[in-house]
């Protein structure tokens, strides 16, 4: 079924580069992600930098109205950095999660200025890495698997920088948990389960080949 989705998502780009109607882009940026649940960083605590590229198909339904389907790569995850900090949390936290992506999202654009969209995304974990250090133990890699398939909700806000060339903040946020984790109180030894969820969002800029430009100097 995932194969399918993908060779369907593939289809679609490659009529984005051959076809009239439908606009192809390529997009390059990067994720400031933490993972909620994870006992280490706050709300506003985005401190895990990673990469964020890919490819998308824009297929225009409706004056004003498009979809658009996307294949990306992108690196998700969480870190601390150490410091000074009660036994009970890590002094030092880094979790890498990668993932190829197929967002679906519907957009709105106004004046070909500025588009803005809501939408899904499928995400495949490729890869992970998570190690733990508490400073009075050896570091250690967590053994706790993560999910391999990741949902997520997302919204959407592209502007136009440069003729074609545009500039992409998206926030998203996973709709089921990536995995649940048990955390023990070292002083007290009583046990509580996290559900965690991946929250990021991205920068990136995004080229559209294809585009008519009615408002903007060609």
């Amino acid at each position: 079924m995932k194969a399918k989705i993908l060779l369907i998502a593939l289809l679609l780009l490659s009529a984005a580069v051959m076809g009239q109607r439908f606009k192809g882009a390529v997009m390059g940026g990067f994720n400031m992600s933490k993972v909620a649940g994870d006992e280490v960083n706050g709300f506003y605590q985005f401190y895990r930098l990673g990469l964020n590229v890919g490819v998308a198909a824009i297929i225009p339904f409706k004056e004003h109205w498009d979809v658009t389907l996307e294949i990306d790569y992108t690196q998700k995850g969480a870190f601390w950095g150490g410091g000074v900090r009660d036994d009970n949390y890590p002094w030092r936290y880094d979790l890498r999660l990668n993932y190829l992506e197929v967002p679906v999202i519907v957009h709105y654009n106004d004046r070909d200025i500025i588009t803005a969209g809501l939408g899904f995304s499928w995400g495949r974990l490729v890869s992970s890495r998570e190690l733990e250090d508490y400073g009075n133990q050896p570091s250690y890699q967590d053994s706790v698997p993560f999910n391999v398939d990741d949902f997520s909700i997302l919204g959407d806000l592209i502007f136009r920088l440069y003729k074609r060339l545009h500039m992409n903040i998206r926030m998203s946020h996973s709709l089921v948990p990536i995995r649940e984790r048990e955390f023990e109180n070292l002083y007290t030894q009583s046990t509580w389960i996290n559900k965690q969820y991946n929250f990021s969002i991205s920068v990136r800029l995004v080229y559209i080949f294809n585009e008519r430009l009615k408002n903007v100097s060609q």
